[in-house]
């Protein structure tokens, strides 16, 4: 029974996922990663796969999200529904990349980066109480890019080889990981591009 029910839940999972890829598709959105803004950045340093990046003050669109969780809580489509139209003014806003995933002891987010061109102060206030907007602080990150599907070793993994990596650097962490997904759901496992960054400076 337990191996039945486990089937089960595999199944809606991979049903849920088909649905809000459809969905996406049907609305508009890119096919690929190519096709959206990207959250800026300037290169400090690289090696390898790893980066140590200066972002500006970003703005973002944050709900609630289940920790560790596969998107199926509704986190992602109260979002999507924030920049289809459900906010003040009914305004549409453009997906970019990648979507944010953060948590820390008691809680766990997902974030979109709103487009460059609109303005904080512009943005229009969302329709459902769970949804906020608020800027995310400049600063300097220490970050892994990756491949493969989302899931919590492989998350695990990642963030504790970029710790690894910035101790080498002499870097410090100053805030709980961030995870960056940059492409539809749709993307098989080993083209996508994932990221962890972690807020960093240097050691004097």
């Amino acid at each position: 029974m337990t191996g039945y029910c486990h089937r089960v839940k595999k199944m809606w999972i991979i049903l849920s996922i088909l649905i809000v890829s459809a969905t996406l598709i049907f609305m508009g959105c890119q096919a690929t990663r190519a096709g959206y803004e990207s959250a800026p950045y300037q290169v400090v340093r690289s090696d390898g796969k790893f980066e140590l990046r200066d972002y500006p003050a970003l703005t973002v669109v944050e709900t609630p999200a289940a920790r560790g969780g596969n998107d199926t809580d509704g986190s992602f489509m109260r979002l999507f529904r924030f920049i289809t139209g459900a906010n003040e003014g009914k305004q549409k806003i453009a997906m970019t990349t990648p979507v944010f995933m953060s948590s820390n002891d008691t809680n766990a987010t997902m974030a979109f980066v709103l487009p460059a061109a609109l303005k904080s102060s512009t943005v229009p206030t969302p329709s459902e109480a769970a949804v906020t907007v608020r800027e995310l602080p400049a600063g300097r990150f220490a970050v892994l890019r990756f491949s493969g599907g989302r899931n919590a070793k492989m998350e695990a993994d990642s963030l504790e080889r970029l710790k690894t990596w910035m101790t080498s650097e002499a870097l410090t962490v100053s805030s709980p990981p961030v995870f960056g997904y940059f492409d539809p759901p749709w993307t098989p496992a080993f083209l996508r591009r994932n990221e962890v960054m972690l807020r960093s400076e240097e050691r004097r």
